[in-house]
């Protein structure tokens, strides 16, 4: 199983670079196809001259984001597509460990309201 940043083949040019880093996704691939994925990444965190911890700088190149959609290969592995560093801005100080928290807390708090729905449709 490989976590991976990616990128969809239409938002990829001619040169193998990335043309709107705002639209990438965290993927996970097995056998080649995308398995599941995230939402779009957070350019405070993944664009941010200003946090280095997770730059988006190198992506995967899949056909399309949806399950099961195949990844590019090439006679190296993997398709990689970069992004260009003018992509990135400053966006300030991220404060990582909180927004895991608030992740957290938002993931409960949603699996709360999923557990009462099926509560009352029993």
């Amino acid at each position: 199983m490989l976590i991976r940043h990616c990128v969809e083949e239409s938002n990829v040019d001619e040169s193998l670079v990335v043309i709107d880093p705002r639209l990438v996704r965290h993927v996970v691939i097995v056998n080649g196809r995308l398995e599941s994925m995230s939402g779009l990444i957070d350019p405070a965190s993944h664009l941010n001259l200003d946090y280095a911890d997770h730059k988006v700088t190198t992506c995967v190149v899949a056909e399309k984001f949806e399950v099961k959609a195949r990844v590019r290969y090439g006679n190296e592995g993997l398709v990689f597509a970069s992004v260009n560093r003018s992509a990135f801005e400053h966006y300030g100080r991220v404060d990582y460990t909180q927004r895991f928290f608030d992740m957290v807390k938002a993931v409960k708090k949603k699996r709360q309201i999923r557990n009462l729905k099926k509560g009352e449709m029993h």
